[in-house]
């Protein structure tokens, strides 16, 4: 029996050999539609260990007491632009970590949806910014994809006009740029010519 999305237990994995837990990091990430019409984008990351171990700045950090624990809103508009970031260090290795995250309101008018990953880079790469961070804001930008499509096709089907059980073009006639970015959207694949026809690039025979 296949579980419900979302639900699979880690037990669906092949049994393992016998081992000991040492860490584990969590990711947390939410969206969320503001009353002003802007978009919330929240996320966090927490880095654990399963034992007790020192360190130079906090001392002794006891088993499941975070090394990391990192926050960040972003708010972004329709456009997926940003308007707005909070960054928190909450827990970190080295008493300087949080002296970075005003660096991170270099963000504020980039795009979430063009060149994000590559835009974090050049703007927060190497000494310039936190990597946990990066790797947080880079997830965050597949996170306000899902939220925003999501809520255009709920609009949509709230008022009886959505059909489609994939993200729609915001431009009729216009490739959607999600094609052709996964096995599953592949434009010679069953869901591009079920969904999207018109961008269907296989066998129209079958």
């Amino acid at each position: 029996m296949t579980a419900k999305a979302g639900t699979a237990p880690l037990t669906d994995l092949p049994p393992p050999v016998e081992r000991e837990a040492l860490h584990t990091r969590t990711y947390h990430f939410r969206g969320f539609h503001r009353a002003d019409g802007l978009f919330d984008i929240e996320g966090r990351m927490v880095d654990t260990k399963d034992y007790a171990f020192p360190n130079e700045f906090r001392g002794m950090v006891e088993p499941g007491e975070p090394l990391h624990d990192m926050i960040i809103r972003l708010t972004i508009d329709l456009d997926f632009v940003v308007h707005d970031i909070a960054v928190v260090t909450a827990a970190a290795p080295y008493s300087i970590c949080p002296a970075i995250t005003p660096a991170f309101d270099a963000v504020k008018g980039m795009s979430v949806s063009k060149g994000w990953s590559k835009n974090l880079i050049a703007t927060f790469g190497g000494a310039h910014g936190c990597t946990h961070h990066i790797e947080m804001l880079r997830a965050m930008g597949t996170v306000a994809f899902q939220t925003l499509f999501g809520w255009k096709e709920k609009r949509k089907r709230e008022m009886g006009g959505a059909t489609s059980a994939g993200p729609t073009t915001t431009t009729p006639g216009k490739r959607p740029g999600f094609l052709d970015t996964c096995h599953a959207l592949a434009s010679d694949g069953d869901v591009v010519r079920e969904h999207w026809p018109e961008f269907y690039t296989g066998n129209r025979e079958i």
